[in-house]
């Protein structure tokens, strides 16, 4: 059998039949990736071509394609549910499936490359962007916008991290309230906010570049950025306020589709060398530009001009009401022209009524604290890289930063905005019936603590209960949403090796396997459970038979989180849920078998009889989980391998036969 994580047998000598090669991932990056890896070698194996496979697991890329394979190949398969960078591929035959393909067709796959249409990079018409081509999947198009905008905010984040914190950093250290509001008293604090201000500025463009980017690919960066600049500079469009990170979305998406349509046009062959550094980027960049401005802009300057004069007809309103209205604006777009609009208005009247001011001071900072505090409540419901931006999206909003709430609301917008407009409305309700006061036109904890607010206690209280509305409102609407945590944003490019944090191995005790997290206590010969939530829930109850488990419930529900995100069902008779969760205190593998099989949710629509159960500790045990699901995956491709899982006797035979994995 060819493993997928080594070269092909033979590699570098031409037989006689096709030298190919292939890149499997899939969104989660476990076990499907390695599936599809093995099934295709082997069907390269048995119809006498040679292979090497490229798995972009979640423990990074593994058995990387060399440029001097791809120059040598004769045809490309890329089995992929995520974004695989294709520019490595120009002049080669690429086809372009979903990993399911790979699964269960590889020998039509490895047929059809034959004769599939050589790959003519960004500029060249035949397809375009990083996204993957699915055949026969069904629902692209979901797929790809969602791939495009994940791709979008993942890296915008470390610009709102980076911008918010340093902007946070040099208000309290450096500065104080005036009636302008937070003036510095030196140079260098001033320089340290300038610097944090570049990074929040460049935060909108690199948004909508990186959208576009993973939609229509290299010569779509330059239009989506230029045309997220313009979307958050208004004085472009003679707009006070720029349409912010939603304009950013548009313009990322209208960027990133134009460049695929200009790719679609027939140009004569001299022309194509300098499509994708010259003439797609020019045309679209202009394109998309001047129908921003003239087009989009105009309406919205027209529209947030006359919102800001009907603010004015309200100051006479009661105060509470006045209060929601802006504690919902500024809570809507975090920065964008509504948020802008309702904080112009504040400013604009902080010398002759400080209480709107104070109404917009409470709400500001509830969106970041918001969703910090959701991150907290509820940590696995987000990824590591959520939890960390939560932590700074706190530090952000003591400062009155609201967008330290975006990297959130463009990630689940549906979700987070609802929530951050309800709790901002909330704060602003209660500011406005307390007759909160700020005098200097900024928001948040700091403006009290450097003394710009009157009634300390009540603005508090509004930013306090404004805070848990939005976080307690976020967990519920993504439980009712997803029911689980939610996958990791990564970047579009094909992922660097990397070397797991995998714990220490414990001492592997006789009568164990798979690094000794799997013994003869957490083996089931027979399941009796005839349904998926009640097999997982006996499975985590045989878990604790290892003395790991600290909560069997918190174990259920993680494990069943991680299904809504998507079958643990891998066909061919396999199920393998899995957990990263602090209901145990150490990794821990356990096995059981069903003779009716449970129905899973596998692809290929077989009931699982063969059902692994994988958890591992939130915090210190690294891609551990990970590592043993490569593992398991590319053994259980075997057949020879399950049937003597499947025909051992007892605990102690399945062991030895499961000792084959590691």
């Amino acid at each position: 059998m060819t493993s997928p994580a080594d070269p092909s047998e033979g590699a570098g000598v031409r037989g006689p039949g096709l030298r190919l090669l292939a890149v499997t991932a899939c969104p989660t990056g476990i076990a499907h990736t390695y599936m599809a890896a093995e099934k295709l070698a082997q069907a390269a194996q048995a119809l006498g071509h040679e292979m090497k496979v490229e798995t972009q697991g979640s423990i990074g890329a593994e058995n990387v394609l060399t440029d001097n394979d791809v120059s040598q190949a004769d045809g490309i398969i890329v089995a992929a549910d995520k974004d695989v960078d294709l520019g490595r591929f120009v002049g080669k035959r690429v086809l372009s499936v979903g990993v399911a393909e790979g699964i269960h067709h590889p020998e039509r796959l490895i047929e059809r490359v034959r004769s599939a249409p050589v790959y003519a990079g960004a500029g060249g018409g035949s397809g375009g962007g990083i996204l993957p081509t699915a055949v026969g999947g069904g629902g692209k198009g979901r797929g790809d916008v969602y791939k495009a905008l994940m791709n979008g905010v993942s890296y915008m984040i470390p610009f709102v991290v980076v911008g918010g914190l340093l902007i946070a950093v040099s208000l309290a250290l450096g500065g104080h309230t005036t009636s302008q509001g937070i003036v510095f008293d030196n140079s260098f604090w001033r320089s340290v906010n300038d610097i944090g201000t570049v990074g929040f500025t460049l935060m909108i463009p690199v948004l909508s570049g990186y959208i576009a980017y993973a939609i229509g690919d290299r010569p779509a960066l330059v239009p989506g950025m230029v045309g997220g600049w313009i979307a958050g500079h208004g004085e472009l469009y003679d707009s006070k306020a720029g349409a912010g990170f939603i304009g950013a979305i548009a313009t990322g998406f209208l960027a990133g589709y134009l460049v695929r349509w200009i790719k679609k046009v027939e140009v004569p062959k001299f022309v194509r060398p300098i499509m994708p550094v010259i003439v797609i980027p020019i045309v679209a960049t202009s394109a998309l530009g001047l129908f921003f401005i003239y087009v989009i802009g105009r309406p919205i300057s027209w529209v947030f001009e006359h919102l800001t004069s009907w603010l004015g007809g309200l100051t006479g309103a009661s105060a509470a009401l006045l209060g929601v209205l802006l504690g919902l604006m500024i809570a809507f777009d975090m920065g964008g022209p509504v948020n802008k609009t309702a904080f112009l208005f504040g400013a604009g009247l902080v010398s002759r009524n400080p209480e709107i001011m104070g109404m917009c001071a409470a709400a500001i900072p509830v969106p970041p604290l918001g969703q910090g505090l959701a991150t907290l409540l509820r940590r696995r419901m987000f990824t590591d890289q959520e939890r960390e931006t939560g932590l700074a999206a706190l530090f952000m909003g003591f400062f009155g930063i609201t967008e330290g709430a975006i990297p959130f609301a463009a990630a689940r917008p549906a979700r987070v905005i609802p929530a951050n407009m309800l709790g901002g409305a909330v704060a602003g309700a209660v500011a406005g019936l307390a007759a909160v006061k700020d005098s200097v036109p900024h928001g948040g904890p700091i403006v009290a603590l450097l003394g710009a607010v009157g009634g300390v206690p009540m603005f508090f209280v509004a930013i306090a209960i404004g805070m848990a509305v939005t976080a307690l409102t976020t967990v519920t609407l993504m439980s009712l949403g997803s029911g689980g945590r939610a996958t990791a944003v990564a970047p579009t490019a094909p992922p660097a090796p990397v070397s797991p944090a995998a714990p220490v191995a414990p001492a592997v005790e006789e009568g164990s396997a798979l690094s000794g997290y799997l013994t003869e206590r957490t083996v089931r010969t027979r399941l009796a459970a005839t349904g998926k939530e009640a097999a997982i829930r006996e499975m985590a109850e045989l878990l604790s038979a290892s003395g790991k488990v600290t909560d069997v419930d918190g174990l259920v529900r993680a494990a069943l989180a991680r299904e809504e995100l998507g079958t643990t069902g891998l066909g061919e008779e396999i199920a393998v849920p899995h957990a990263k969760t602090a209901a145990v205190s150490g990794p821990v593998v356990g096995f059981a078998r069903s003779a009716e099989g449970v129905e899973w949710g596998a692809l290929d629509g077989t009931k699982a009889r063969l059902i692994f159960m994988i958890s591992v500790p939130e915090v210190g045990a690294g891609d551990e989980h990970l590592r043993l699901l490569a593992m398991l995956s590319r053994k259980l491709m075997d057949p020879g391998f399950r049937e003597r899982l499947l025909s051992a006797e007892g605990p102690g035979a399945v062991v030895e036969v499961l000792r084959e994995v590691g």
